[in-house]
């Protein structure tokens, strides 16, 4: 790694104090104030994104729909397939198990930050659909996929990515599972809760069977689209791990995540409907089925894509006999 210190610092032998000309540190009472203001405002902008972000959930409806019992039983039925696969990449991590708490706090950041990408999402869509089909995939492309994947490393980037518990690559896949599962959890209930307020039939909601068949087509659909999800932000979060331990090309490494999961999220948008259409012609199934089929094969080529990652360094790591830090086993 290239030497980054000053010429003059590299040069000086030591008898001179270079403070203020070629180094720094914490010195005069002045100093003090900048060191104690800087801190503030690092850890202040942290909750301020927190606190809009919570802002922003309540003003689009996220809270009542999650606390609603029935929308809660619904939301929860339609991320069981997504709340799997998160739950396979957690396991097949072959170093120490993530703590609860930080698996925790990247889920509710997912939620929180969601908000985020549907307000971009809705600002933008006007822009984008006069020009129709074209204008749709190009809003997919430059706004929904970039957007999303984005919120959801913000959430891993947050707070996970910098406790020193996230001590391999490998755990940037898990917390970007994590991510993706809380992304979906909140779409699919505000999914829901619009879908049956359009049918005039959220006010009539019970729990039980009967909260099942009115909001069981929308669920199933939401159950489908969820994984993709957790695949997306899982790929995200493996570069986004892989940037922690290369620090010197951080930023090139993490944009590279994020652009192949947004990608993979724009192809998904932009070709399901065709797919869909075209699977239902060939074969008659009705379009349920079709997009069952559909979701299939396409999150079984980019989830292979994403468990390939994670197994070939579950092979290295075995194969060099690799193992966490005495601090960081310590600390789990």
């Amino acid at each position: 790694m290239a030497d980054e210190r000053d010429p003059v610092e590299r040069a000086a032998d030591g008898s001179e104090d270079l403070y203020d000309i070629a180094t720094w540190e914490e010195r005069s009472s002045f100093d003090g104030v900048s060191v104690a203001l800087y801190w503030l405002l690092t850890r202040t902008a942290k909750w301020v994104v927190v606190l809009l972000a919570l802002v922003l959930l309540v003003a689009i409806g996220g809270l009542a729909a999650l606390s609603e019992p029935a929308i809660g039983l619904l939301t929860l039925l339609s991320v069981l397939p997504a709340l799997a696969l998160t739950g396979y990449v957690y396991y097949a991590d072959v170093t120490t198990r993530e703590p609860l708490s930080l698996l925790v706090a990247t889920f509710l950041l997912s939620i929180l930050f969601a908000t985020f990408a549907a307000i971009i999402n809705t600002f933008f869509r006007p822009f984008f659909e006069p020009f129709g089909i074209f204008g749709l995939t190009l809003y997919f492309f430059l706004i929904v996929g970039p957007g999303e994947e984005t919120v959801k490393m913000l959430a891993v980037r947050l707070y996970a990515y910098t406790d020193s518990r996230f001590d391999s690559v490998v755990d940037g896949a898990v917390y970007g599972a994590i991510a993706g599962l809380g992304f979906a959890t909140i779409e699919n209930s505000l999914y829901i809760v619009r879908r049956l307020t359009e049918t005039g039939e959220l006010a009539d909601l019970t729990v039980g069977i009967g909260a099942l068949a009115t909001g069981g087509d929308i669920t199933a659909i939401r159950a489908l689209a969820g994984p993709g999800h957790v695949i997306y932000s899982a790929i995200a979060g493996f570069y986004l791990g892989l940037a922690k331990f290369n620090p010197e090309n951080r930023g090139p490494i993490i944009l590279k995540g994020i652009l192949i999961a947004a990608l993979i999220h724009a192809t998904y948008n932009s070709v399901s409907g065709l797919a869909i259409v075209s699977i239902s012609a060939l074969t008659g199934l009705p379009q349920l089925a079709s997009f069952f089929i559909f979701v299939i094969i396409f999150d079984a080529i980019f989830g292979f894509y994403l468990l390939r990652k994670i197994w070939r360094y579950r092979r290295v790591y075995n194969r060099v006999h690799a193992t966490p830090t005495a601090e960081t086993s310590v600390n789990r």
